[in-house]
């Protein structure tokens, strides 16, 4: 089980991130946080310093994703 999950968080990272439609963004988002949960499950018990750096990548593209469909702010008051 925890070799798959690790797989799969190894897949998602290495898509392409480039999603088209917010709707993509929003499932990848819940995805990736999804991922990094289940990470940190498996990290609680082995303390795996691999599975960290994992996780610190996933949350990085998560905020990439999220940055995204928070969209730019009008700086003009």
């Amino acid at each position: 089980m925890e070799t798959d999950l690790i797989n799969e968080a190894l897949q998602f990272e290495q898509q392409k991130t480039t999603f088209k439609t917010t709707s993509d963004r929003i499932i990848a988002s819940r995805k990736a946080k999804d991922l990094i949960l289940s990470l940190n499950e498996i990290y609680k018990q082995n303390k795996d310093a691999a599975i960290m750096d994992l996780m610190k990548r996933l949350t990085e593209i998560k905020r990439k994703i999220e940055k995204r469909l928070k969209g730019r702010r009008d700086l003009t008051v």
